[in-house]
């Protein structure tokens, strides 16, 4: 086990610890004279940043924005592919494509099939006459965030279509062939039988997205970098213009203290709502 620790603390422990202590201390990227202990001076620094609120909006609307459309689109298109028809093995592997495309090729191919100028998306909406003239999808503050969410749900929903296609396939076909004996439609049978045998499944891949989503940084970075005129700017943005930009270390370091906080407690949550499920099926 000796080498997986020294792993762990080399990568995970020692910038874990350097963040916590920089966080509290007078720290500057390319400045080595600034230095000092700063008590809660980062902190209150961050709070009072005139962005910081809109990032912390921005953040729990990507969020909460992502993983609802991921949720359900990606248990339709597993309710669908657990159907028995010609071609099933070839419409699973199509459908897990995106998951398998990297973060940032998937962010640039967007960026030009969305461009208002020689995009194919608004060459294909003005030709059918949905739209007069081409929309600045990126690059429009009305726009922006709900298409970073929209190509954030295209690339994750593969994830919890796989994940619950799985869960699907272990539901014993007889509690299913008993319910509609006892005249159950196909819509009580969904509610009755299968939404109760994905809890499981569904609190794991939730939970796991949640923090997943809200400290993720490449994919708007890639799309938007927190534009235009802030209107998808994150805390992991926020975090890279301290650190990156700003070469505050100070403020970057007390931001991403409160970010592990915040996943933390959701960590939490959780917890707690997985013991007391494993006590439900237990009892």
């Amino acid at each position: 086990m000796a080498p997986a620790w020294v792993f762990l603390l080399v990568l995970i422990g020692y910038p874990l610890v350097r963040v916590l202590i920089d966080a509290f201390t007078n720290a500057n990227l390319i400045n080595p004279n600034v230095s000092g202990f700063a008590g809660l001076g980062n902190f209150a620094d961050v709070v009072a940043d005139d962005h910081f609120g809109s990032a912390v909006a921005h953040t729990v609307v990507w969020t909460l924005g992502s993983v609802i459309g991921e949720y359900l689109i990606g248990l339709g298109a597993a309710l669908l592919l657990a159907r028995k028809v010609r071609g099933q093995g070839v419409f699973r592997v199509l459908t897990f494509i995106p998951w398998l495309v990297p973060i940032i090729v998937a962010g640039m191919t967007w960026a030009w099939l969305l461009n208002p100028d020689f995009g194919i998306i608004n060459s294909l909406l003005t030709r059918s006459g949905l739209i007069d003239q081409p929309i600045n999808f990126l690059g429009d503050s009305a726009w922006a965030m709900p298409t970073v969410i929209f190509v954030n749900i295209w690339r994750s929903f593969p994830y919890y279509t796989i994940s619950f296609l799985a869960a699907l396939q272990a539901i014993p076909g007889d509690l299913y062939e008993a319910a509609a004996l006892d005249g159950a439609s196909a819509w009580r049978r969904f509610w009755s039988i299968t939404m109760p045998q994905l809890r499981s499944t569904s609190l794991i891949i939730v939970f796991i997205h949640l923090i997943w989503t809200a400290v993720n940084f490449d994919f708007i970075w890639v799309l938007t970098q927190g534009g235009p005129n802030y209107a998808t700017i994150t805390l992991p943005i926020l975090i890279y213009r301290y650190s990156m930009q700003d070469f505050n270390v100070g403020m970057a370091s007390a931001l991403s203290t409160l970010m592990l906080i915040g996943t933390s407690l959701i960590f939490v949550v959780y917890y707690r709502y997985r013991r007391k499920l494993s006590e439900e099926i237990v009892g």
